[in-house]
């Protein structure tokens, strides 16, 4: 029969934050450095992630930017295709997977996501952190450096670790503003005076600020705070959920090794030396259980590991693992929950594929100029003016020609014959409708207007066109 865990008391420890103190203010969490197989792996990995992650500005394929999410002209490039305001339902469709993927995931695996390559762990831990460690020490020297008066040493110090944070943060600032604008954009900023374009100076001062106080202040309170993912693990999470767990029916009870060997005798695995707290980024203790808090990223597991070779005694009491495998001995992973997400995921990408493959090359509004309604003009016809909006979501110039489907209505385009669209571009133009008065027989009609494209027919869009009726 399963030990209970006489430490699951969620009237002691679920009702604060680890890093908020009884009266409010703010308890500093100064986890000790680690070492391991996890950690040294999440280091590894972390090296790829951040090189990939500074790199996608700069890849480019014809010239043109394999990763964009420009905001402020609605245009998004994602793996090299192109998505503009009139693909909004794509990026819904590509929403939804991201997201019932991540929920997939999280059912299935907990937060790996989190501790494994979320980028505020990957800055905090694998690059902010490690450059505090090298200038401050480990946990027990930053508090003894943080409460000793200023003095040369101190001024150094932190001195240097705030200049190295606020270049890293304006690193970062620029990073993500090439994502946003483009990296050719983000060279004609840095290289021209402030003045020049004062907005784009601006957007890199503040995302480089937000940065800066991210890391330098905030830390993990990003996580246990600011994060809405961490609250949705209470309602994705499960029995059957694999989350960095600790081995109660194996560790319980707790307590330190004793000379005598009959002391021993009644005492679980846990030798409670309080490392996995102290090692802990957020400051909790995975002794408790799931927390909201813990961000899985296997601290716990490579300091618990080692004091389990030291005592000789087997590694994995705070492992990779889900309530069930404590509980029961074995794990359950796929699950009718997860099943079903499988078969909704399958559809949703299905259904993408499948819109992706029809999505026109080039989309077309056509809108009545306003303020206007009709002209009569000197040779017996009436006209009304419209505006045309082309997309072209191709990495081609694209040459299009409008015809009407209406007998006895004119197309008159103003300034050409026909519209000449520039790769990945937005054209907007304007044109007649002419017809006979003579011909007028209601005053409004629905009409069809013909977009061609290298002789084919497009798309037909409707309009309407009004006239006075001849009498």
């Amino acid at each position: 029969m399963a030990k209970k865990n006489p430490h699951l008391d969620p009237e002691h420890f679920r009702d604060a934050l680890a890093t908020v103190q009884d009266d409010g203010k703010r308890n500093w969490v100064y986890p000790k450095k680690v070492k391991g197989f996890f950690y040294k792996n999440r280091t590894y990995l972390s090296w790829v992630l951040l090189a990939i992650l500074f790199a996608g500005p700069f890849i480019q394929v014809d010239g043109r930017p394999y990763f964009l999410f420009n905001i402020f002209e609605r245009k998004f490039i994602i793996f090299g295709a192109v998505f503009w305001p009139q693909d909004t339902y794509l990026l819904i469709f590509l929403l939804l997977i991201f997201f019932l993927f991540i929920i997939l995931f999280t059912v299935a695996f907990g937060r790996v996501w989190c501790g494994w390559a979320c980028p505020q762990t990957l800055f905090m831990e694998m690059v902010f952190r490690k450059i505090e460690y090298a200038i401050e020490g480990d946990a027990n020297q930053q508090r003894a450096l943080n409460a000793k008066p200023w003095d040369t040493e101190k001024v150094i110090k932190k001195g240097s670790k705030i200049a190295i944070f606020a270049f890293i943060s304006l690193l970062i600032g620029h990073l993500v503003m090439a994502y946003l604008i483009g990296i050719n954009q983000v060279i004609t900023i840095v290289s021209s005076p402030p003045s020049a374009h004062m907005s784009g100076f601006l957007g890199l001062l503040g995302f480089s600020g937000i940065f800066m106080f991210v890391f330098t202040w905030f830390r993990e309170q990003a996580c246990l705070v600011v994060c809405p993912y961490g609250r949705l693990q209470g309602v994705l999470l499960d029995d059957n959920s694999i989350n960095v767990m600790y081995d109660y029916v194996r560790g319980e009870p707790r307590g330190p090794i004793r000379k005598n060997p009959e002391e021993n005798s009644d005492k679980g695995d846990c030798v409670d030396c309080s490392l996995c707290v102290q090692v802990c980024p957020t400051g909790i203790d995975i002794r408790n259980g799931i927390q909201m808090e813990c961000v899985n990223c296997t601290a716990c597991i490579d300091a618990c590991d080692e004091v389990m070779e030291k005592v000789d005694r087997p590694k994995g009491l705070i492992r990779y693992a889900s309530p069930t495998s404590i509980k029961q001995g074995f794990e359950k992973l796929v699950t009718g929950r997860v099943k079903v997400y499988i078969v909704i995921l399958t559809l949703l990408v299905s259904a993408f594929v499948s819109l992706i493959v029809t999505r026109e090359d080039i989309a077309a509004t056509i809108t009545r100029f306003p303020g206007m309604t009709y002209q009569e003009r000197e040779d017996g016809t009436v006209s009304n003016l419209y505006q045309i909006t082309l997309i072209n979501k191709t990495f081609e110039q694209q040459e299009v020609e409008l015809k009407s489907v209406n007998e006895g209505l004119e197309v008159e385009i103003l300034g050409a014959q026909t519209f000449v669209l520039e790769p990945q571009s937005k054209f907007e133009g304007r044109f007649f409708l002419v017809k006979n008065n003579q011909e007028v027989r209601v005053n409004q009609e629905k009409v069809a207007l013909s977009l061609m494209h290298l002789g084919e027919e497009i798309d037909q869009i409707e309009t309407s066109f009004t006239a006075p009726v001849s009498n």
